[in-house]
């Protein structure tokens, strides 16, 4: 583990667990497999991909960095969990995709490569860190001037608590017990406050509605549950 990673230890042995069946989308992730084309065509239809250099930001085995590379972006994909990345890796021999693969921390890649990146993807990866707003800095300095933030998360609401953790944790058993911890969970405006902080400013802002019996996902105004935002850095 990095000595300056922002991450938990605990955090990355219970996602490294899932890494084998990663690629299942009946597995255990299955409701990343679900969610992935909504979030992909989210970022996809607010940035041009074609070309960009794209960062995908707790990236676990590659879900939305091959859907990022296929739509055409120069792709650099980084986690601390190294089975996971493993795992991404092996899955490029059956995607035939080209994507950069990396064992690596936010803030180290902040530090080496800043202001590199035309479009940072962050996805489902801030509820699990011990210090969101280091979080928020990194993907700031990682980004050009004018480029663009993708990020998602759950709300801190009785309804993501109903949703995320006693829905799917225990009565639908879609995740392992104990992926979520409701007081990790961030408003919209908390994010907002934090994005301010950090010379990111808010564009957009949309729920993501998730049926887990008919495995449907789709953008909404309500984001009482999970919610995805844009924002752009500015110069």
């Amino acid at each position: 583990m990095q000595a300056n990673a922002n991450v938990s230890a605990e955090e990355i042995a219970r996602f490294e667990k899932l890494a084998s069946r990663w690629w299942d989308p009946d597995g255990e992730s299955r409701p990343l497999h679900d969610l992935n084309p909504v979030r992909a065509a989210y970022v996809s239809g607010r940035a041009n991909l074609r070309g960009a250099r794209v960062v995908d930001v707790g990236c676990g085995g590659g879900l939305l960095s091959e859907a990022l590379a296929r739509a055409g972006g120069n792709v650099t994909a980084i986690d601390l969990g190294a089975k996971l990345i493993e795992i991404a890796k092996l899955h490029l021999f059956e995607s035939n995709l080209s994507v950069d693969y990396r064992v690596q921390s936010s803030t180290e890649l902040a530090e080496t490569e800043p202001a590199s990146f035309d479009v940072v993807c962050c996805m489902e990866m801030i509820e699990h860190v011990p210090d969101p707003a280091a979080l928020i800095r990194d993907l700031s300095v990682m980004l050009k001037p004018g480029g663009q933030l993708f990020l998602s998360t759950l709300n801190r609401t009785p309804a993501a608590f109903g949703a995320a953790i006693v829905g799917a944790e225990y009565l639908m058993r879609l995740l392992p017990r104990g992926t979520h911890h409701y007081a990790q969970f961030l408003k919209p405006s908390e994010i907002a406050g934090m994005l301010r902080r950090f010379n990111l400013e808010l564009e957009d802002i949309q729920g993501l509605a998730y049926n887990p019996l008919t495995r449907n996902a789709r953008l909404t105004g309500n984001t009482a549950v999970n919610y995805v935002l844009s924002a752009r850095k500015l110069a």
